[in-house]
């Protein structure tokens, strides 16, 4: 058992906002009240271990021994946010075929390092996740991480883009979604197919925005940095002319429809013009692309190099604004780890993409609520409660009877960010040496303490 003592708990799924103490027995919270004490913890069990359904009631394992799970481990979390386990629905652990950058276990230790109990990986891997056998296998090592670890499979076959996948069949083996991230889906006919099956499934598909024909050279934004340092870019009529196109499809079809790592301020204009319309259309916005604008390549070099690029005030401000409308309805990290040495090549040769799970609920206070654009509540919907409604999860809360899944941070606690204490195998990170709000203390998945400072 574990007795959650003084913790402020926020969650917007039941609007809780106060201190309140938590009781978790097996997987489950058992008592969430104003005060329990360890006495109380201990009537408590000792009444329900004589109960025959105790097991099945709190999911508890038949190996899980009664001795370990009276066992009460109290946490004083006096000062302390405790909110619903965080969820990412967009992150890269490169595993089957990149596994020098990271794999589902150092991905998945990163994320709970983040306060992430739940995470959707993306399917350009390799080979790519076309097929059941690449699915099941992310599956059942993820299975064996101590978070969720949900897997998409892409679109199209190979991510060539011309070849729908079996989407049947991967939704029956338990893909969560669809996407060709990484790659923008060019054949609207190709697209148009895809988002009616979707639809048909109940489903989702995220999309990355991106067509060539706008980009000189990728990962950074066609304008004045740009210029500076001779660097063809992307411009973001690249991402616009795609995110209208796909909007369009979205409406047409009834696909719910997620715009990946939105950047442009324009796209985020496409965006609300459709969801007033009635399109299912939803946007994902990233740390960075709040946090920063062009002007970091100049500072960071390649690790403020991403794809879509980091652009100018007047969008990352846009994104806020879409951010505190409504508009953009998720924040994901986009976690792209690369190694040091590919990091280290020249800005047109290096990969695009950061590491982003071990910092982005720190950002999201930073970025957006220390400033006052949005409350923390907000902030804990957008990572947790909204990505898993897209993602057809039911979100549970911080009640009675719920899945244990939690994180307990300190909103304003200060703490610096250092490559050397990353969880993942990647540093390739631009907040490296900053001091950031919101430092995570435990993450707890399904009962289980799986982080601790």
């Amino acid at each position: 058992m574990i007795l959650i003592k003084n913790g402020h708990v926020v969650d917007p799924v039941t609007g809780t906002d106060e201190v309140k103490d938590l009781l978790i027995l097996g997987k489950k919270i058992a008592l969430s009240k104003k005060t329990i004490t360890v006495e109380e913890a201990v009537s408590f069990l000792n009444e329900k271990s004589s109960q025959l359904n105790i097991y099945e009631e709190y999911g508890i394992s038949d190996t899980e021994s009664m001795d370990n799970i009276s066992s009460l481990n109290v946490i004083d979390a006096s000062g302390l946010t405790v909110a619903p386990g965080l969820v990412d629905t967009h992150v890269h652990f490169r595993d089957p075929g990149f596994t020098y950058k990271e794999d589902i276990e150092t991905g998945a230790a990163a994320a709970a390092r983040g306060g992430f109990t739940t995470v959707v990986c993306m399917a350009n891997t390799k080979p790519v996740v076309d097929n059941p056998e690449t699915l099941h296998y992310i599956q059942e090592k993820g299975e064996k991480t101590g978070i969720n670890v949900l897997q998409t499979a892409t679109v199209t076959r190979g991510m060539q883009g011309k070849e729908l996948t079996d989407m049947d069949l991967l939704a029956e083996e338990g893909a969560a979604g669809f996407t060709d991230d990484g790659l923008p889906i060019m054949d609207e006919k190709i697209l148009y197919e895809a988002l009616k099956k979707a639809a048909e499934l109940d489903l989702p598909i995220a999309l990355h925005e991106e067509d060539p024909l706008f980009i000189e050279a990728a990962g950074v934004n066609k304008g004045v940095v740009s210029e500076k340092l001779g660097y063809g870019g992307a411009d973001r009529t690249a991402e616009e002319i795609m995110t209208a196109r796909d909007a369009v499809l979205a409406l047409k079809t009834g696909a719910s429809l997620c715009i990946q790592h939105i950047s442009s301020k324009n796209s985020v204009e496409i965006v609300r013009t459709f969801k007033k319309l009635g399109a299912d259309i939803h946007a994902e916005a990233t740390p960075h692309h709040f946090t920063l604008t062009e002007e970091a390549v100049l500072k960071y070099g390649t690790n403020a190099r991403m794809n879509p690029p980091l652009r100018t005030e007047e969008d990352r401000m846009a994104i806020i604004e879409g951010i505190k409308d409504g508009t953009i309805d998720m924040i994901v990290t986009d976690h792209a780890p690369h190694s040091r040495e590919e990091k280290e090549r020249p800005l047109i040769s290096a990969p695009s993409g950061i590491t982003g799970l071990e910092t982005s609920l720190a950002l999201g206070i930073k970025s957006l609520v220390q400033p006052g654009h949005i409350s923390l509540m907000k902030l804990i919907s957008l990572m947790s409660e909204n990505p898993l409604r897209f993602y057809r999860m039911i979100p549970e809360g911080i009640t009675d009877g719920a899945v244990a899944d939690l994180v307990i941070f300190g909103e304003n606690e200060k703490w610096t960010v250092r490559e050397e204490e990353f969880a993942s195998k990647a540093s390739n990170s631009p907040f490296i040496g900053w001091e950031l709000p919101g430092r995570v203390h435990y993450t707890i998945c399904g009962g289980r303490i799986c982080y601790s400072v």
